[in-house]
Protein backbone atom coordinates (compact mmCIF):
# COMPACT_ATOMS: atom_id res chain seq x y z
CA UNK A 1 0.00 0.00 0.00
CA UNK A 2 1.40 3.39 -0.97
CA UNK A 3 1.72 6.13 2.11
CA UNK A 4 -0.64 9.24 1.22
CA UNK A 5 0.89 11.87 2.68
CA UNK A 6 -1.34 14.85 4.80
CA UNK A 7 -0.36 18.58 4.36
CA UNK A 8 -2.55 20.45 6.44
CA UNK A 9 -3.99 23.13 5.35
CA UNK A 10 -3.00 26.59 4.92
CA UNK A 11 -3.28 28.57 7.89
CA UNK A 12 -5.45 32.10 7.19
CA UNK A 13 -3.51 35.24 8.67
CA UNK A 14 -6.13 36.86 11.12
CA UNK A 15 -7.66 39.70 9.40
CA UNK A 16 -7.06 43.60 11.02
CA UNK A 17 -10.23 43.87 12.37
CA UNK A 18 -9.79 40.36 14.04
CA UNK A 19 -6.76 41.31 15.58
CA UNK A 20 -8.64 44.98 16.49
CA UNK A 21 -11.58 42.90 18.42
CA UNK A 22 -9.32 40.75 20.13
CA UNK A 23 -7.58 44.03 21.28
CA UNK A 24 -10.86 45.16 22.31
CA UNK A 25 -11.31 42.18 24.43
CA UNK A 26 -8.81 42.21 26.51
CA UNK A 27 -8.81 46.10 27.03
CA UNK A 28 -5.27 46.78 25.10
CA UNK A 29 -4.58 49.72 23.01
CA UNK A 30 -2.49 51.33 20.50
CA UNK A 31 0.98 52.19 22.33
CA UNK A 32 1.93 55.79 21.35
CA UNK A 33 -2.09 56.65 20.29
CA UNK A 34 -3.03 59.75 19.76
CA UNK A 35 -4.91 60.83 22.93
CA UNK A 36 -8.36 62.99 22.27
CA UNK A 37 -7.13 66.89 22.14
CA UNK A 38 -9.31 67.26 25.28
CA UNK A 39 -7.00 64.27 26.88
CA UNK A 40 -3.86 65.59 25.36
CA UNK A 41 -4.33 69.20 26.93
CA UNK A 42 -4.64 67.45 30.61
CA UNK A 43 -1.99 64.99 29.99
CA UNK A 44 0.66 68.34 29.72
CA UNK A 45 -0.98 70.20 31.86
CA UNK A 46 -0.34 67.29 34.59
CA UNK A 47 3.31 67.72 33.27
CA UNK A 48 3.74 71.20 33.86
CA UNK A 49 6.46 71.11 36.73
CA UNK A 50 7.94 69.00 34.07
CA UNK A 51 8.12 71.43 31.76
CA UNK A 52 9.31 74.28 34.09
CA UNK A 53 12.24 72.37 35.34
CA UNK A 54 13.37 71.36 32.15
CA UNK A 55 13.64 74.78 30.77
CA UNK A 56 15.23 75.93 34.00
CA UNK A 57 18.01 72.98 33.31
CA UNK A 58 18.58 73.34 29.88
CA UNK A 59 19.01 77.69 30.43
CA UNK A 60 21.35 76.26 33.56
CA UNK A 61 23.18 74.17 31.18
CA UNK A 62 23.54 76.25 28.18
CA UNK A 63 26.62 78.18 29.31
CA UNK A 64 27.50 75.81 32.13
CA UNK A 65 31.15 75.46 29.91
CA UNK A 66 31.19 78.98 29.84
CA UNK A 67 33.61 80.81 31.91
CA UNK A 68 31.40 83.52 32.65
CA UNK A 69 28.60 81.47 32.58
CA UNK A 70 25.40 82.90 33.07
CA UNK A 71 26.79 86.48 32.45
CA UNK A 72 26.25 85.56 28.33
CA UNK A 73 22.91 85.66 28.88
CA UNK A 74 22.97 89.47 28.54
CA UNK A 75 26.46 89.29 26.62
CA UNK A 76 25.12 88.04 23.79
CA UNK A 77 22.09 90.27 22.86
CA UNK A 78 24.62 93.06 23.90
CA UNK A 79 27.04 92.77 21.67
CA UNK A 80 24.61 91.78 19.03
CA UNK A 81 23.03 95.60 19.52
CA UNK A 82 26.69 97.47 19.54
CA UNK A 83 27.32 95.50 16.04
CA UNK A 84 23.92 97.06 14.61
CA UNK A 85 24.20 100.25 15.79
CA UNK A 86 27.79 100.68 14.39
CA UNK A 87 26.28 98.87 10.76
CA UNK A 88 23.18 100.84 11.29
CA UNK A 89 22.72 103.03 13.86
CA UNK A 90 26.27 104.84 12.71
CA UNK A 91 27.65 103.53 9.01
CA UNK A 92 23.83 103.65 7.63
CA UNK A 93 22.48 106.50 9.47
CA UNK A 94 19.67 104.59 10.85
CA UNK A 95 19.70 106.32 14.28
CA UNK A 96 18.80 109.95 12.49
CA UNK A 97 15.43 111.08 13.43
CA UNK A 98 14.98 108.53 16.11
CA UNK A 99 14.44 109.67 19.26
CA UNK A 100 16.14 107.41 22.07
CA UNK A 101 18.02 105.30 19.40
CA UNK A 102 19.67 103.02 21.91
CA UNK A 103 16.88 102.43 24.08
CA UNK A 104 14.91 101.68 20.70
CA UNK A 105 17.62 99.25 19.80
CA UNK A 106 18.74 97.17 22.51
CA UNK A 107 14.88 96.93 22.97
CA UNK A 108 14.43 95.58 19.69
CA UNK A 109 17.32 93.24 19.76
CA UNK A 110 16.36 91.35 22.74
CA UNK A 111 12.57 90.93 22.26
CA UNK A 112 13.57 90.15 18.86
CA UNK A 113 16.47 87.66 20.31
CA UNK A 114 13.58 85.99 22.19
CA UNK A 115 11.52 84.85 19.05
CA UNK A 116 14.53 83.81 17.01
CA UNK A 117 16.11 81.67 20.01
CA UNK A 118 12.61 80.16 20.60
CA UNK A 119 11.81 79.05 16.93
CA UNK A 120 14.96 77.85 16.69
CA UNK A 121 15.14 76.09 19.65
CA UNK A 122 11.60 74.79 18.54
CA UNK A 123 12.94 73.36 15.16
CA UNK A 124 15.49 71.37 16.83
CA UNK A 125 12.58 70.09 20.05
CA UNK A 126 12.20 66.64 18.38
CA UNK A 127 15.03 66.06 16.19
CA UNK A 128 17.79 66.88 18.93
CA UNK A 129 15.67 64.98 21.82
CA UNK A 130 15.14 61.48 20.14
CA UNK A 131 16.43 59.78 22.82
CA UNK A 132 14.20 61.22 25.40
CA UNK A 133 11.29 61.03 22.89
CA UNK A 134 11.88 57.21 22.52
CA UNK A 135 12.50 56.88 25.86
CA UNK A 136 9.58 58.03 27.66
CA UNK A 137 5.61 58.56 27.40
CA UNK A 138 4.95 61.99 27.51
CA UNK A 139 3.14 64.55 25.90
CA UNK A 140 5.56 65.63 23.19
CA UNK A 141 4.12 68.99 23.43
CA UNK A 142 5.93 69.92 26.43
CA UNK A 143 9.23 69.85 24.49
CA UNK A 144 9.11 72.95 22.44
CA UNK A 145 6.90 74.77 24.96
CA UNK A 146 9.67 74.15 27.29
CA UNK A 147 12.05 75.51 24.94
CA UNK A 148 10.33 78.59 24.36
CA UNK A 149 9.81 78.92 27.82
CA UNK A 150 13.78 78.58 28.78
CA UNK A 151 13.74 81.84 25.98
CA UNK A 152 11.73 83.78 28.37
CA UNK A 153 13.48 83.05 31.36
CA UNK A 154 16.50 84.16 29.13
CA UNK A 155 15.20 87.09 28.18
CA UNK A 156 13.53 88.19 31.46
CA UNK A 157 16.96 87.43 33.27
CA UNK A 158 18.56 90.12 30.57
CA UNK A 159 15.40 92.76 31.02
CA UNK A 160 17.68 93.69 34.33
CA UNK A 161 20.54 94.95 32.10
CA UNK A 162 17.74 96.15 29.62
CA UNK A 163 16.11 98.68 32.43
CA UNK A 164 19.90 99.71 33.54
CA UNK A 165 20.71 100.64 29.57
CA UNK A 166 17.23 102.12 30.04
CA UNK A 167 17.73 104.51 33.01
CA UNK A 168 21.36 105.48 31.89
CA UNK A 169 20.15 106.75 28.77
CA UNK A 170 17.41 109.29 30.46
CA UNK A 171 14.20 106.83 29.83
CA UNK A 172 12.31 107.16 33.08
CA UNK A 173 10.62 104.71 34.72
CA UNK A 174 6.72 105.12 33.82
CA UNK A 175 3.71 103.52 34.43
CA UNK A 176 3.50 102.25 31.30
CA UNK A 177 6.07 99.70 31.79
CA UNK A 178 3.32 97.09 33.13
CA UNK A 179 2.36 97.11 29.63
CA UNK A 180 5.26 94.79 28.85
CA UNK A 181 3.82 91.92 31.17
CA UNK A 182 0.71 91.16 28.51
CA UNK A 183 2.96 92.28 25.66
CA UNK A 184 5.52 89.73 26.73
CA UNK A 185 2.36 86.88 27.49
CA UNK A 186 0.58 87.45 24.18
CA UNK A 187 4.74 86.81 22.51
CA UNK A 188 5.29 83.89 24.30
CA UNK A 189 1.78 82.24 23.27
CA UNK A 190 3.33 83.16 19.87
CA UNK A 191 6.46 81.96 20.27
CA UNK A 192 5.16 78.64 21.60
CA UNK A 193 3.07 78.08 18.53
CA UNK A 194 5.10 78.70 16.33
CA UNK A 195 7.84 76.42 17.83
CA UNK A 196 5.18 73.53 17.80
CA UNK A 197 4.76 74.19 13.92
CA UNK A 198 8.49 74.30 13.36
CA UNK A 199 8.78 71.11 15.82
CA UNK A 200 6.66 69.21 13.33
CA UNK A 201 8.30 70.06 10.56
CA UNK A 202 11.56 69.45 11.66
CA UNK A 203 11.21 66.58 13.47
CA UNK A 204 10.36 65.12 9.65
CA UNK A 205 12.67 66.90 7.93
CA UNK A 206 15.94 67.84 10.22
CA UNK A 207 17.50 69.59 7.37
CA UNK A 208 15.00 72.49 8.18
CA UNK A 209 17.08 73.27 10.82
CA UNK A 210 19.61 74.61 8.43
CA UNK A 211 17.69 76.35 6.60
CA UNK A 212 16.20 78.41 9.27
CA UNK A 213 18.84 80.82 10.33
CA UNK A 214 18.51 82.54 6.97
CA UNK A 215 14.99 82.92 6.63
CA UNK A 216 15.23 84.33 10.49
CA UNK A 217 17.59 86.64 9.64
CA UNK A 218 15.64 87.60 6.13
CA UNK A 219 12.85 87.97 9.08
CA UNK A 220 14.48 89.99 11.28
CA UNK A 221 15.53 93.00 8.38
CA UNK A 222 12.12 93.19 7.65
CA UNK A 223 10.91 93.90 11.90
CA UNK A 224 11.97 96.88 12.68
CA UNK A 225 14.61 95.72 14.79
CA UNK A 226 17.28 98.37 13.72
CA UNK A 227 15.52 100.98 12.03
CA UNK A 228 11.73 102.64 12.31
CA UNK A 229 8.89 101.27 10.31
CA UNK A 230 7.35 104.24 11.31
CA UNK A 231 9.51 106.68 9.59
CA UNK A 232 9.99 104.15 6.31
CA UNK A 233 6.05 104.70 6.36
CA UNK A 234 6.27 108.42 5.64
CA UNK A 235 8.01 108.00 2.48
CA UNK A 236 5.29 108.52 -0.44
CA UNK A 237 6.87 106.37 -2.85
CA UNK A 238 6.26 103.26 -0.57
CA UNK A 239 3.12 100.96 -1.37
CA UNK A 240 0.54 101.14 0.78
CA UNK A 241 0.20 97.28 1.08
CA UNK A 242 4.21 96.97 1.50
CA UNK A 243 3.54 99.43 5.04
CA UNK A 244 0.26 97.34 5.79
CA UNK A 245 2.61 94.42 5.85
CA UNK A 246 5.45 95.70 7.39
CA UNK A 247 3.41 97.21 10.05
CA UNK A 248 0.64 93.64 10.93
CA UNK A 249 4.08 91.50 10.79
CA UNK A 250 4.32 89.49 14.13
CA UNK A 251 7.68 90.17 15.00
CA UNK A 252 7.14 93.98 14.39
CA UNK A 253 4.16 94.16 16.44
CA UNK A 254 5.67 93.27 19.53
CA UNK A 255 8.22 95.02 18.91
CA UNK A 256 6.30 98.36 19.04
CA UNK A 257 4.07 96.95 21.82
CA UNK A 258 7.40 96.41 24.00
CA UNK A 259 8.88 99.88 23.00
CA UNK A 260 6.01 101.66 23.94
CA UNK A 261 5.55 100.15 26.84
CA UNK A 262 9.61 100.79 27.68
CA UNK A 263 10.46 104.32 26.09
CA UNK A 264 8.56 107.32 26.56
CA UNK A 265 8.91 108.51 23.41
CA UNK A 266 8.09 105.78 21.64
CA UNK A 267 4.45 107.41 21.19
CA UNK A 268 0.90 106.06 20.56
CA UNK A 269 0.95 107.64 16.94
CA UNK A 270 3.90 105.31 15.86
CA UNK A 271 2.00 101.69 16.55
CA UNK A 272 -0.01 100.56 13.93
CA UNK A 273 -3.91 100.95 13.97
CA UNK A 274 -5.61 98.04 16.15
CA UNK A 275 -1.95 96.98 17.13
CA UNK A 276 -3.41 94.99 20.68
CA UNK A 277 -6.10 93.38 18.08
CA UNK A 278 -3.39 92.21 16.17
CA UNK A 279 -1.16 91.06 19.11
CA UNK A 280 -3.93 88.86 20.42
CA UNK A 281 -4.66 87.88 17.09
CA UNK A 282 -1.01 86.65 16.36
CA UNK A 283 -0.79 84.88 19.63
CA UNK A 284 -4.69 82.88 19.27
CA UNK A 285 -3.67 81.92 15.58
CA UNK A 286 -0.09 80.69 16.54
CA UNK A 287 -0.88 79.26 19.76
CA UNK A 288 -3.47 77.34 19.21
CA UNK A 289 -3.09 76.55 15.14
CA UNK A 290 0.79 75.38 15.96
CA UNK A 291 -0.72 73.38 19.36
CA UNK A 292 -3.64 71.48 17.02
CA UNK A 293 -1.09 70.74 14.19
CA UNK A 294 1.55 69.38 16.07
CA UNK A 295 -1.16 67.19 18.07
CA UNK A 296 -2.30 65.62 14.87
CA UNK A 297 0.99 64.08 14.34
CA UNK A 298 1.72 62.70 18.54
CA UNK A 299 1.97 59.34 17.38
CA UNK A 300 4.36 59.83 14.54
CA UNK A 301 7.44 61.58 16.81
CA UNK A 302 10.79 59.38 17.24
CA UNK A 303 9.49 56.76 14.58
CA UNK A 304 11.74 55.35 12.01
Amino acid sequence: MSQVLHTPPPTRAPADDDLAALAARHGLSVSGARPTLPEYVRQLWARRHFIGAFATAKLTAQYSQAKLGQVWQVMTPLLNAAVYYFIFGVLLGTKHNVPDYVPFLVTGVFIWTFTQSSIMAGTRAISGNLGLVRALHFPRAALPISFALQQLQQLLFSMAALVVILLCFGVPVSASWVLALPALALQFTFNAGVSMVMARMGAKTPDIAQLMPFVLRTWMYVSGVMWSIDKLADKDDLPHIVTVLLEINPAAVYLDLMRFALIDSFHASQLPPHVWAAAIGWALAAGIGGFIYFWKAEETYGRG
